[in-house]
C-alpha cells in the first residue's frame, strides 16, 4: 500500500500553498522542506515589497506641498527614512506572513512537513528517499525553489554580491548601489532605494529595462526611473568585478564604477541536479524539464510547477500551475494548464500590468488583422484628482472585436488589469468592456474609454460603413 497520494518535494511558499489544497481536497499528503533552517526564509514573500512600499509612502510625503499639505516645526522640509527601522518593521510583516505556515499549523492540518535532503529512486519501486526512508506515493509534485543565475564574470563572486532574495542581509542604508540586470525585481529594488537616498545605477544589456514587456510601457518605466535619479546604463554588460580596499568596483564598457553593493537581479534558473531525475524517467531540454500541458514530466507521475515551468517567477502563477497539477493529481489527468488571460504587474512607480499579447507578439501572429488603440492618464478625472497622471492603458485587439492583450502602465495598473484579464479568459469583446457603465470618478474608468476608443477607430476603417450611416442619416433629416 502505498503512503501518500502526493509527496511535494520543495521549499516555497507554492509547495505549502499545493500541500493546503491537497489537503482540503482529502488527500494524503507529505512536503518535503530542504532543512528547518530554511523554512523561514521561504521564497515568495520579499522584504524588497515592503521596502518598497516604504519607498512610495517617501515619495508621497515628499510630494505633500502641491495639495496644500506642510510639515511643521521644520524649515528644511527634509524627508529621511531610518533603513534600520524600516527593516525592522519588514522583517515584522515577513515574519507574521509566514507564521501561519509554521509546521506545527500544517501538521494540524495533516500534513506531513518531513525536512532534510533526498534523491528519487525506481527501485524497488518509485519512491523518494530521505536518510533511508522511502516516500512512496502515487504521485510527486517538484515545486522547489530556483537559483540565482550568476553570470560568468570574471572577479564577480568575489566581490560578495547579493539576490533579490537576499535584500534582508543589508544592515544599513548603502549610499551607493549597482543593480546588474533589468528584470521585475531589479527594477523594483533600483526604485525603491533610491526613493530611500542611495544613489542608483542600473546596468541591462538590452536596449532598455523590462525586456519582456510591451516596449512603450516599459520605456515609460525607464523614463520615470532616469527622472528621479536613477542611472540606467542600456546595450553593455559588465565585464568584470573586483574589491579594492574594502571597496566594491565593477567595469562596465571603459568605466569603472565603485559603489557599495551590488544586487544581482539577472533572473532564476531551477536547480534539481540532486534529484536523481534521469534516474527515473526524468527529460530535460537544455537543463529545463520537459513538461506537458498537463505538467507531467516525461514519468507521468512527476509532476512540476512554478520556477520550474519557466518564465517570470510571479507566486500567483505558480499556484495556478500548482491547483492545475493537483487536480490532475488527485482525479484524473484530464486538465491542462492555460496561461490565456493570466495578469501579472510589475511593482515599480508607475506599475506596469499586463494580460495577453504585447503588440509586437500580436502583429506576429495575426499580422495586419489587429487593431490598436491607447488612452492616457491624462484625460482620467481621478487621476488629476490624485496629480497621477503618467501612463496609458493600451489595448490590442483584433478586428473582430477579440481582445488579444492590455498593457496598462500607470497608477493602479495591478488592479485595473484584473476586468481585462477576466474578458479575455471568458471571450468577452470590446464592446462589452466600453459599454459597461464604470463608476465615476475611478481610475479604471480608463478600461471603457479605451475600448470606446477602439471601436471609434475600427468605424474610422469602414468607408462603407460610414457612408451608409451618412446616407441613412441625411435620407431621415429630409423628412423633418
Amino acid at each position: 500500500m502505498l503512503d501518500y497520494d502526493v509527496v511535494i518535494i520543495g521549499g516555497t511558499i507554492t509547495g505549502i500553498y499545493a500541500a493546503i489544497t491537497a489537503t482540503q481536497l482529502q488527500g494524503r499528503v507529505a512536503l518535503v522542506q530542504p532543512s528547518f533552517s530554511d523554512f523561514s526564509s521561504t521564497q515568495g514573500f520579499h522584504h524588497n515589497k515592503i521596502i518598497g512600499q516604504i519607498g512610495n509612502f517617501v515619495e508621497q510625503i515628499d510630494h505633500k506641498q502641491q495639495f496644500g499639505i506642510y510639515q511643521g516645526n521644520d524649515d528644511s522640509g527634509d524627508i529621511w527614512v531610518k533603513f534600520e527601522e524600516a527593516k525592522k518593521y519588514a522583517d515584522y510583516v515577513v515574519s507574521n506572513q509566514l507564521s501561519k505556515y509554521e509546521p506545527a499549523i500544517l501538521g494540524a492540518l495533516g500534513i506531513d512537513v518531513i525536512f532534510g535532503e533526498g534523491k528519487f529512486v525506481d527501485r524497488p519501486n518509485l519512491a523518494f528517499v530521505m536518510k533511508g526512508r522511502h516516500l512512496r506515493s502515487r504521485t510527486y509534485l517538484l515545486a522547489i525553489a530556483s537559483q540565482p543565475i550568476i553570470p560568468p564574470i570574471p572577479g564577480l563572486t568575489t566581490t560578495k554580491f547579493i539576490t533579490p532574495q537576499e535584500i534582508k542581509q543589508l544592515s544599513k542604508l548603502p549610499q551607493s548601489l549597482v543593480v546588474i540586470g533589468g528584470d521585475p525585481s531589479g527594477v523594483e529594488i533600483a526604485q525603491s532605494f533610491s526613493r530611500l537616498g542611495t544613489k542608483v545605477t542600473m546596468v541591462v544589456k538590452s536596449s532598455h529595462i523590462l525586456g519582456k514587456e510591451d516596449s512603450e510601457a516599459a520605456f515609460l518605466v525607464q523614463a520615470q526611473l532616469e527622472a528621479e535619479g536613477i542611472r540606467i546604463i542600456t546595450k553593455t554588460e559588465v565585464s568584470q568585478g573586483r574589491e579594492i580596499d574594502d571597496k566594491k568596483w565593477i567595469l562596465v564598457g571603459n568605466e569603472g564604477i565603485e559603489t557599495d553593493e551590488i544586487i544581482l537581479a539577472a533572473g532564476n534558473k531551477p536547480e534539481f541536479e540532486s534529484l536523481n531525475l534521469e534516474a527515473v524517467g526524468v527529460r530535460f531540454n537544455n537543463h529545463n524539464l520537459l513538461l506537458n500541458q498537463k505538467l507531467q514530466t516525461t514519468n507521468s507521475r512527476i509532476y512540476a510547477c512554478g520556477d520550474l515551468v519557466g518564465g517570470y517567477s510571479f507566486s500567483h502563477i505558480a499556484n495556478y500551475e500548482a491547483k492545475i497539477a493537483l487536480k490532475n493529481i488527485l482525479y484524473f489527468p484530464i486538465f491542462k494548464v492555460d496561461y490565456h488571460g493570466i495578469p501579472w504587474a510589475i511593482f515599480s512607480e508607475p506599475q506596469l500590468a499586463r494580460v495577453g499579447l504585447t503588440e509586437a507578439q500580436a502583429r506576429r501572429r495575426y499580422g495586419e488583422n489587429i487593431l490598436v488603440c491607447r488612452q492616457y492618464f491624462k484625460s482620467i478625472d481621478r487621476t488629476q484628482i490624485l496629480d497621477k497622471t503618467t501612463g496609458f492603458c493600451k489595448f490590442i485587439g483584433h478586428r473582430n472585436g477579440k481582445i488579444l492583450g492590455v498593457s496598462v502602465v500607470g497608477i493602479e495598473a495591478s488592479e485595473i488589469v484584473h476586468i481585462m484579464a477576466l474578458a479575455i479568459r471568458q471571450e468577452i469583446k470590446m464592446e462589452a468592456i466600453a459599454d459597461l457603465p464604470h463608476i465615476w470618478p475611478t481610475v479604471s474608468e480608463i478600461n471603457a474609454q479605451t475600448a470606446a476608443a477602439w471601436l471609434r477607430q475600427k468605424r474610422e476603417g469602414h468607408q462603407i460603413v460610414k457612408d451608409w450611416l451618412e446616407n441613412l442619416f441625411h435620407w431621415r433629416r429630409s423628412f423633418f
